[in-house]
């Protein structure tokens, strides 16, 4: 399917590695030129390299911490004008409300909560002068499926949603598309590796990592290209008529 990306810009952030990444290898894959965020510097050029072996596009890449304002800011103005803002960065550790002390709460709400905020307000800025854009908010199924023992995810992507559904309610008379995308349970490098510690942990060996995921729908998770091929659609002109709506991408669970 063509999704008429070819030649349009694109700024991830999360794009080194996991979904990001793969969100990003997708749109390379229809032409479509990036601007890659993350922390690591190193991670960022090892991303930018294969996809421009891969693909004829322009990758621009930005190591910034955004969970601050100051960088945030840094970010938007280095990027400029850019067609498509993926939202992506953050992951708020698991567990109970009094596991969690104030500090680790903040954090991760200052990254992925207040970041996905502050990074959209910048690029939505730039989107309502020239008239268009899409931004699609990766947030995590969490949101409709809360739990107490990832209290804090659950807490920031139900917020996500409702911010994601009321801008995308007026974007439109912007010529502005905003969306969201609830990936459920997706095998990433990451994942994968906190199930071969818990392996570890529970049988004292590593590679029976496959024996404590969840009962997945289709009897596994889903591919992090999965994820990303979803999101190139949503942020194409073949998705164009949808906004202020969130994706569930969990397998029907």
């Amino acid at each position: 399917m063509e999704l008429k990306l070819n030649g349009k810009s694109a700024l991830i952030t999360g794009a080194s590695k996991g979904i990001g990444r793969a969100i990003a290898e997708c749109l390379a894959a229809e032409g479509c030129h990036l601007h890659l965020c993350s922390r690591s510097e190193n991670d960022l050029k090892s991303a930018a390299e294969a996809i421009t072996a891969a693909h004829d596009v322009t990758v621009m890449t930005h190591a910034h911490d955004l969970s601050k304002a100051e960088e945030i800011a840094a970010l938007a103005g280095a990027v400029g004008n850019v067609d498509i803002l993926i939202n992506n960065a953050g992951a708020i550790p698991a567990g109970r409300l009094l596991e969690l002390d104030e500090e680790t709460w903040d954090n991760g709400m200052a990254l992925k909560l207040h970041g996905y905020i502050r990074l959209t307000r910048h690029i939505y800025r730039a989107m309502t002068e020239r008239g268009s854009g899409v931004i699609l908010n990766i947030i995590g199924s969490a949101a409709r499926n809360p739990g107490p023992t990832r209290i804090g995810t659950s807490t920031a992507n139900a917020a996500l949603e409702a911010f994601t559904i009321a801008l995308g309610k007026e974007s439109p008379s912007h010529g502005i598309r905003v969306l969201g995308l609830h990936p459920g349970g997706t095998r990433t490098e990451r994942q994968e590796a906190q199930w071969r510690r818990r392996a570890e942990a529970e049988y004292g060996d590593a590679d029976r990592w496959r024996d404590i995921m969840p009962n997945y729908p289709f009897g596994r998770p889903a591919e992090a290209v999965e994820v990303g091929e979803m999101a190139a659609f949503l942020v194409s002109e073949k998705s164009g008529y949808s906004s202020g709506v969130v994706m569930e991408f969990s397998g029907g669970l």
